[in-house]
């Protein structure tokens, strides 16, 4: 499949010193000279600065795509190192934006490089995407999946898609005519909380990069209308035991997005579609919460507190409250080890997890039982600053 762009491939040259750097495309047949032009006349849209959008546009910008857009508004923290690769420990608290162009245009200063320093949203992403011939989505949550997706059905643009979690990952190319959408594979996001994210679940720091390298080949393989794209194929990555596997799909005539009778005409608002109030808050935001600030001073009071940790055995290495472990999924099965009758603070890392548990216990009928406002977290920043952060 080739990709229609508004400036003609034939009409793009290479100067002496693109020849030069683009050599060992050039001698490739399967590239050559219309292909490296093709490169050039390419416009891609790279939703995301992180995890895949780092391997990704470096990846893009090396080959010679002549205009990549990236989307992102998040700045660098420290946790990001350990997978985005574009961003050093110099970049730490700046706009991720910046810190990847000051990259991309050391790779490649012919490149194109045109940034977006928004939050991609219903209101903006039709606008974006119709400058834009293939749209790589490189975002981590299912609003903007969902988003991103719908999106490209009413553009008419090519979704180049991948996502990762822990050891594995996966990889397509959907919203093409003749193949499926994200919504022929998923037509509706799981319950909210029942996938974590990867600052809940982790991540291995490799695997975005052969995620986003796949995604980048892809993109290159559209724009050169060469070879088979991973069209109507979902690829499993399993990088702990090094296998992949290939799932065939099929465009569904019911999906309410790129089905025969479409029912998605217009962008709607997608948190609400998957269930979500805010992506760091717990899921029910009118549990009873206690301030890192209040624990500590009623801990050192010598109150009759029941700090419960429901974290993973993993994170309780690495740094504790002195808590009381029962990681979430275990809690129900070993609720008989609490006593009702005591005041609970439950914690975890951020809050998002102690927040489900206290749903639970306030369910399960007891009464005097508070969510960790910010978790372990909150308590670093706020009270030991020695503590380590994860």
């Amino acid at each position: 499949m080739s990709t229609t762009t508004q400036v003609k491939p034939e009409a793009v040259t290479l100067t002496n010193d693109e020849i030069l750097r683009y050599s060992r495309h050039l001698i490739m047949p399967e590239v050559g000279m219309e292909g490296q032009q093709k490169l050039k006349a390419a416009r891609v849209l790279c939703i995301g600065a992180g995890g895949l959008g780092s391997p990704l546009a470096l990846y893009l910008a090396a080959a010679g795509v002549g205009t990549l857009g990236i989307v992102d508004f998040d700045v660098v923290d420290y946790t990001n190192l350990q997978r985005q690769i574009i961003h050093t420990t110099a970049d730490v608290g700046r706009k991720k934006l910046d810190s990847a162009a000051e990259k991309l245009k050391a790779i490649n200063p012919f490149l194109n490089l045109r940034t977006f320093e928004t939050r991609l949203s219903s209101d903006n992403a039709l606008d974006l995407f119709r400058a834009f011939d293939i749209i790589a989505d490189g975002t981590d949550n299912f609003p903007t999946r969902y988003l991103v997706n719908d999106a490209c059905v009413l553009t008419g643009k090519p979704n180049v898609y991948g996502s990762i979690f822990r050891f594995e990952g996966q990889a397509s190319v959907f919203a093409t005519e003749q193949g499926p959408c994200y919504r022929c594979l998923y037509p509706e996001p799981p319950p909210p909380g029942l996938v974590p994210s990867c600052a809940e679940g982790g991540v291995l720091g490799i695997l975005p990069g052969l995620v986003g390298v796949i995604q980048a080949t892809e993109v290159i393989k559209l724009i050169l209308g060469k070879g088979e794209p991973l069209i109507g194929r979902l690829l499993l990555i399993d990088a702990l035991g090094m296998k992949f596997r290939e799932l065939k799909l099929r465009k569904n005539p019911d999906c309410p997005a790129c089905g025969k009778h479409p029912t998605v005409t217009k962008l709607i608002d997608y948190n609400e579609f998957c269930g979500i109030r805010g992506e760091e808050k717990p899921v029910e935001t009118k549990l009873p919460e206690m301030q890192v600030e209040e624990l500590k001073r009623r801990l050192d009071a010598g109150d009759d507190l029941f700090v419960l940790d429901v974290r993973e055995p993993h994170e309780y290495q690495i740094c504790n409250l002195n808590g009381y472990l029962i990681p979430l999924g275990d809690l129900p099965k070993r609720v008989h080890e609490l006593d009702s009758g005591r005041e609970i603070v439950a914690h975890c890392r951020s809050g998002v997890r102690s927040g489900k548990a206290v749903d639970f216990l306030r369910q399960a009928g007891f009464k005097k039982v508070h969510n960790l406002a910010g978790g372990i977290l909150a308590w670093a920043d706020k009270i030991d600053p020695k503590m380590p952060k994860y």
